[in-house]
C-alpha cells in the first residue's frame, strides 16, 4: 500500500509584517501544497522555531531584529541535529547590493523585496527540482556551512584596535590582572565572558564579539560561536564515534567542542 507523501513544509522569518503576509499569501498561490508552518519576525524566532519544526524550506529576511539572516543560518549551521536533512535556504533582501552573489552561492535563491510573482516562481521551481533530487539535498548541511564559513568573516574595522595583552577582572573588591597570553580559552556565559587561564576562571562583563577583534587571530581562533581558544595550549584535536570534532587542551580534563562552521581550521595538514 503506497503512502501519500509528507508534505513539504517551509518557514518565514521576516520582521514586517505586511512584507511576510505578502510573502505567505504568494507562496500559497504558486505552490499551494507547501505547509507553511510558521511567520516569524525575528531572527531568534527563526532560529528557535527551524530547530522544533526542522522545515524543509527557509525563507530567512536578511535584516532583522535579534539575529539577521545570515547569523539566523549560520547558528542553525551550528545547532542542526544529525541525521536531518539541513532546509533549503531561501534570502529575503530589500538591498540589491547586499552581496547577493556570495548569498546566491550559499542558499538556493534569494528574492527581492517586495516579492515579485515571476521572481518567486523561478525561485519554487528551484526549489522543487533541489527537493526532488534527494541525493543533492543529502550534502545541503556540509554546503551551507562551506559557504558560511566563507562569506561570514569577521567584519572587517577601518582601525583595528590595538591588541589586548591584560585581562582586567573584578574578583571581590581586587582587579586581577590576567595575561591574555596566558588564557586557555574564552567562553560566553550569558551577559559576560568565562576566562579560563593558568591561574584559575574569572568571568568578565564583556561579549565575545567585543573581545574578537582585540585578540591575535593568529593565537586566537573561534571554534564555536560561544568559544574562543588560544592555540598555544590545543595539545589535540580529536573526533568521537559520531563525527563530533573536539579539542584537547594541555592541563585540562574538559574536550572543547568545534562546531561544523569550524571543524576545516582543524584539517589534516
Amino acid at each position: 500500500m503506497n503512502h501519500p507523501a509528507a508534505p513539504i513544509r517551509a518557514l518565514i522569518a521576516e520582521d514586517e509584517p505586511v512584507l511576510g503576509y505578502a510573502l505567505l499569501q504568494a507562496l500559497q498561490r504558486l505552490w499551494p501544497e507547501l505547509a507553511i508552518g510558521a511567520v516569524v519576525e525575528n531572527g531568534i524566532a527563526a532560529v528557535r522555531e527551524a530547530l522544533a519544526q526542522r522545515p524543509d524550506v527557509l525563507f530567512l529576511d536578511i535584516k532583522m531584529p535579534g539575529k539577521t539572516g545570515l547569523e539566523a543560518a549560520r547558528e542553525l549551521a551550528e545547532d542542526w541535529p544529525d541525521g536531518t536533512p539541513f532546509p533549503l535556504i531561501v534570502f529575503v533582501t530589500a538591498y540589491d547590493d547586499y552581496a547577493l552573489q556570495a548569498f546566491e552561492q550559499a542558499a538556493v535563491d534569494y528574492v527581492m523585496k517586495p516579492v515579485n510573482d515571476a521572481r518567486l516562481a523561478q525561485t519554487v521551481a528551484r526549489l522543487q527540482a533541489r527537493l526532488a533530487a534527494h541525493a543533492a539535498r543529502d550534502g545541503e548541511l556540509e554546503r551551507i556551512v562551506r559557504q558560511l564559513s566563507a562569506i561570514l568573516p569577521a567584519p572587517a574595522q577601518q582601525s583595528p584596535p590595538p591588541r589586548l595583552t591584560l585581562i582586567r577582572a573584578g574578583v571581590g573588591n581586587q582587579i586581577r590582572l590576567i595575561p591574555v597570553a596566558e588564557v586557555l580559552y574564552f567562553e560566553a556565559a550569558d551577559k559576560y565572558l568565562n576566562v579560563v587561564s593558568t591561574g584559575g576562571e574569572v568571568l568578565i562583563r564583556t561579549s565575545l564579539k567585543e573581545l574578537l577583534p582585540q585578540l591575535d587571530p593568529e593565537q586566537f581562533w573561534q571554534i564555536h560561536r560561544g568559544t574562543v581558544v588560544n592555540l598555544r595550549f590545543v595539545q589535540a584535536a580529536q573526533r568521537d564515534e559520531a563525527g563530533k570534532l573536539s579539542l584537547r587542551l594541555t592541563g585540562r580534563s574538559e574536550l572543547l567542542p568545534v562546531s561544523r562552521l569550524f571543524a576545516h581550521l582543524f584539517r589534516q595538514m
